[in-house]
């Protein structure tokens, strides 16, 4: 039996996105099938840093995380989560992505000036904002813990009406007064399934890798970083900086942070690899935080060096001037 832990509680997207990840991610890095009932258990988290938490205990077999609104950017508390507490390293196995839509609910089909309070996870209601205003002129955003808590905060009568989604409305025996409701029509929200390390799934071309990195305090240290990439010809889908906090005392270092980096590519393709060492060798501590088969829009593949190492190869062996071993013939 294998346990996911999720960012919940139930009916979150989080929980949709670890759905889909088991229905399309079989095989990857040990992923079992959804349909497998009696290999899947689902466990509800209380925060992103809780669903890795459970991974690292050995309580959970993988977490399912967001990591990135195409509205409003990374998500910090998965970001924090992911350095290493101690030596317990953590690793990304796959990603999905979800379009991003909510429901407004509430206990009854009210009229939209009775809705004055909206209960919100500050993620969606973010997202939501222009559209609710319209929906809605006057009401006020509370915070929620999550999108399937702003639905159980209406239950409670805690607020007049939440922006969570449709199964979370229902679980909360909600009417969903209004649907489908967002700023922009085209918002996605990228998703991680995060495990204990293990040998990456293979390359298939399409492929994202990911470090954090802790620099040198010195002139020219990121940009000698980030040129590891660039001459390499690494394209950098995502550079994140965070503060530095030691996870395990909690103690801040000001003026001091991580770097978070999404590259196209997988640390089996030699380009990568190449950079990798390279950042190992400048980095006063970098962490991998795995290679997987991305999804949804990704850059340009890195370049393929197998030809100019063939070249080399048969330059060694002292086999003509080269032109013969583009043509497979060695």
């Amino acid at each position: 039996m294998s346990v996911f832990a999720y960012f919940g509680p139930a009916g979150t997207f989080t929980e949709m996105a670890l759905d889909k990840i088991l229905a399309t991610e079989t095989g990857a890095a040990g992923v079992p099938r959804r349909d497998d009932h009696d290999e899947v258990t689902k466990v509800a988290a209380a925060s992103p840093a809780a669903a890795i938490a459970l991974v690292r205990s050995g309580d959970a077999d993988f977490a399912c995380v967001p990591i990135e609104s195409s509205l409003e950017g990374s998500v910090p508390a998965t970001m924090d989560a992911l350095v290493p507490d101690g030596s317990k390293r953590v690793q990304v196995v796959a990603e999905t992505v979800l379009d991003v839509a909510f429901a407004i609910a509430a206990p009854t089909a009210i009229d939209a000036s009775q809705v004055r309070r909206i209960a919100a996870y500050p993620v969606a209601s973010a997202q939501v904002r222009s559209s609710v205003e319209k929906l809605y002129p006057g009401a006020e955003f509370v915070v929620a813990s999550s999108n399937a808590g702003a639905a159980q905060d209406v239950a409670a009568g805690k607020a007049d009406a939440a922006v969570t989604t449709r199964l979370a409305a229902e679980l909360s025996e909600l009417t969903v007064i209004a649907d489908e409701v967002s700023d922009a029509v085209d918002a996605t929200t990228r998703f991680l399934l995060v495990g204990r390390p293990v040998s990456p799934p293979p390359p298939t071309g399409a492929d994202r890798t990911a470090v954090i990195l802790e620099l040198p305090n010195e002139p020219g240290s990121l940009m000698s970083a980030m040129n590891q990439f660039a001459s390499r010809g690494i394209d950098l889908t995502r550079i994140e900086s965070r503060p530095r906090r030691d996870p395990e005392t909690g103690e801040s270092n000001p003026g001091q942070y991580r770097f978070f980096l999404d590259a196209v590519g997988h640390i089996d393709d030699d380009a990568v690899a190449e950079a990798l060492q390279a950042l190992y060798r400048e980095a006063e501590h970098i962490v991998y935080l795995g290679s997987w088969t991305a999804r949804g829009v990704i850059g340009s593949p890195p370049p393929d060096h197998r030809p100019g190492k063939e070249w080399v190869s048969a330059m060694r062996r002292g086999l003509g001037d080269g032109d013969d071993v583009k043509d497979g013939d060695d």
